[in-house]
């Protein structure tokens, strides 16, 4: 087997985060509207209007991610406290639950979704938090898939606003 010299050289895939600016919801409102965001998140409108009601909000910190310099993904992560939600109630203080979708359909099932949120987790972790959670819907065995890979180890099965989901948790 012969390699490419230059290959070795390759660092791979580069991917950037920044925050979310109010210049983003017209592409925020696209990637939403796409049939897989539509399938997981909902109503593209609907959380467009979170997602901008939320700006300021200090709890929750809003990202755009980018692969090699493109905008493809969004991710947000807040603290889990600050919301009363059931599934998390059990975790440390200072814990903190990521929300996220590949905007660019191009780019999902290609093992992005997997890379970016190791990254994102693992600088959380680095940061101070205790336990980084996430929370899919049980039948989105696609995103389930990428965040065990990511890290992510299923800790169990719950309801969650009408929907079953599995929460997991990242913690290395």
């Amino acid at each position: 087997m012969t390699t490419n010299p230059d290959r070795a050289l390759d660092p791979g895939p580069r991917y950037d985060f920044r925050r979310v600016r109010h210049d983003d919801l017209p592409m925020l409102r696209r990637w939403l509207a796409t049939p897989a965001a539509r399938r997981w998140w909902g109503d593209p409108r609907r959380e467009a209007d979170l997602i901008r009601a939320d700006f300021d909000e200090p709890a929750m910190t809003m990202l755009i991610v980018a692969l090699d310099g493109r905008p493809f993904a969004f991710a947000q992560h807040y603290a889990v406290h600050a919301w009363p939600q059931p599934q998390f109630a059990h975790l440390p203080r200072g814990a903190r639950a990521i929300d996220t979708f590949i905007g660019n359909p191009a780019l999902i099932g290609r093992g992005h979704g997997t890379a970016y949120l190791r990254l994102l987790a693992e600088h959380l972790r680095r940061g101070g938090v205790p336990i980084v959670a996430i929370d899919p819907d049980i039948r989105n065995t696609r995103a389930r898939r990428a965040y065990a890979r990511a890290g992510f180890r299923r800790e169990r099965l719950v309801g969650v606003e009408k929907r079953p989901a599995v929460v997991m948790l990242f913690d290395d």
